[in-house]
């Protein structure tokens, strides 16, 4: 579900009528990013009319009718058509092949708007879940990098 202003301003204030207004459970702490994540979509879209569809998406599992997660673009293709994306999965959740399904559901989106050549992640620079579903969908790792933060850091790309 891409999300649009009202979605992330009900989210971000933790509004009791976000589960109405998406028709889904909303668990509490379904999302490890927080809600700066969501500001900052926010803020990109109230910013500018050209974002939509370019940020936040809630993942939703229909079964179940539960938000489970949130994934997106870390914005518009830039010039050269690339875009990153980000993903995660609520805990309880895993290990069932919705992640990797969600991230082919990015996949395909960004192609076929027909304005991205280049997809890209970013991982912990460790063998994991999330590097096992960006191979299984096609990404090859191209560089490592050390970030003060987190430390090792790799770098994937899907063209």
């Amino acid at each position: 579900m891409a999300c649009d202003r009202e979605t992330l301003e009900r989210a971000i204030s933790g509004s009791p009528e976000l589960a109405d207004y998406i028709q889904a459970t909303v668990p509490a702490n379904w999302t490890a990013f927080g809600t700066r994540a969501l500001q900052y979509s926010l803020d990109k879209l109230n910013a500018s009319e050209n974002e939509k569809n370019w940020w936040s998406y809630f993942v939703i599992h229909k079964a179940d009718s539960v938000l489970v997660g949130l994934c997106g673009y870390k914005g518009q293709p830039n010039e050269l058509g690339l875009v990153e994306i980000g993903y995660e999965i609520k805990a309880d959740y895993r290990l069932k092949g919705l992640a990797t399904e969600l991230v082919r559901a990015l996949i395909d989106n960004a192609f076929a708007s027909g304005r991205v050549q280049c997809i890209q992640a970013h991982t912990l620079g460790e063998i994991n879940a999330s590097t096992n579903i960006l191979v299984k969908c096609g990404f090859q790792k191209i560089t490592e990098i050390t970030d003060p933060q987190h430390g090792k850091i790799w770098k994937w790309e899907l063209k």
